[in-house]
């Protein structure tokens, strides 16, 4: 086994995303993954790349905004060099709105006006006028933007996995030699020992739930409902989710939260009734204290760094956020942005 440049710890959406930019800059990269590639909340089902909303405007909504806006070109790439279709989009989102929030709705259009500089629209629509499924709403009106994306979990993971090997990195599964600089991407069980190392809470895991239906739509936007996603997938599959748990004994159980979110679904999409239930599914999201995801240098170990707490915004931050990552792991440069770093714990 050659020598490499730098490892990482993890083959979740972080880890591999920080590998593919790094060997893309000719880095010779090593992944250790001790289970199996998106072992853990990387390898759900859901997969929604949604903006926060365009109002109270501040440092991280700007780079979630960039980073959004520049993910369609990092998928296309990840594509080509590793032949796998990550199943990325950016077809909107349908959001069911109430008489109560109309003024707030229309209020935040205003604001996508003048805060997405015309890269996309936020608008209400009447909901008979809006793509796609048909959604129920209070109000027969809904909130449609352009800016929010899918991609399928577990193919972008592989996707990534081929892309990291195409360009000459390592995927280790099991045990392997820490050359280099060593990068922490381990999900909630690394927040947990990272919380033992220090001595302090710096986060830990979030359990979800999740549906994946058989219901071909795949140039459909997804809805977004109270906290409920519906995702189409691009493969003639539909996921629904997640549940947030913070207490669990099981983190790989589904029970009748799962079946919650399926009633749910169909009440808010009532073509989604008869469609076929393919896989119920369960993991844990890594959520850092502060809510944003944690990177930088690994407190008082030198050599070794963090990179962590997608929560659920992993799969549409991880790719710019990696871009920061190999600028400080590679060039010793890299800027943080506010309130990702261990100041903001």
């Amino acid at each position: 086994m050659a020598m490499a440049d730098l490892t990482i710890m993890g083959a979740g959406v972080f880890g591999l995303s920080l590998a593919f930019v790094c060997a893309r800059r000719g880095a010779r990269v090593r992944v250790i993954e001790k289970r199996h590639i998106g072992a853990g909340s990387s390898g759900g089902l859901v997969g929604a790349l949604a903006p926060h909303v365009p109002e109270n405007w501040n440092a991280k909504k700007a780079f979630q905004f960039e980073a959004l806006r520049n993910a369609e070109g990092f998928w296309r790439d990840v594509a080509e060099i590793s032949g796998e279709d990550p199943g990325y989009a950016r077809l909107g989102r349908v959001q069911p709105v109430a008489e109560a929030g109309l003024e707030l709705a229309r209020a935040r259009a205003e604001g996508a006006r003048a805060l997405w500089e015309g890269f996309a629209r936020w608008e209400v629509l009447r909901a008979r006028d809006a793509p796609g499924l048909t959604v129920t709403s209070p109000s027969g009106l809904v909130i449609h933007d352009t800016l929010s994306a899918r991609l399928h979990p577990r193919h972008a993971g592989q996707a990534l996995a081929n892309g990291v090997q195409a360009l000459g990195g390592e995927i280790v599964l099991g045990e392997g030699p820490q050359d280099g600089p060593v990068i922490w991407a381990t999900g909630y069980e690394g927040l947990e020992d990272l919380s033992r190392a220090l001595g302090r809470n710096i986060g830990g895991g979030m359990k979800g739930q999740s549906l994946l239906l058989h219901h071909p739509c795949p140039d459909a936007p997804q809805i977004f409902t109270e906290g409920l996603h519906i995702v189409p997938h691009g493969d003639g599959t539909l996921a629904i989710g997640s549940t947030s748990e913070r207490d669990f004994t099981d983190p790989t159980s589904t029970d009748s939260q799962c079946d919650a979110l399926h009633a749910r679904a169909i009440a808010a999409c009532p073509a989604l009734r008869d469609a076929p239930v393919i896989e119920r599914w369960a993991g844990v999201r890594p959520r850092a204290k502060s809510r944003a995801p944690l990177m930088g240098a690994w407190p008082g170990r030198a050599g070794h760094f963090v990179f962590n707490g997608g929560f659920k915004i992993g799969f549409a931050m991880a790719p710019a956020l990696a871009e920061r990552m190999a600028d400080l792991v590679l060039e010793g440069a890299g800027d943080i942005p506010e309130g990702f770093g261990f100041d903001a714990i």
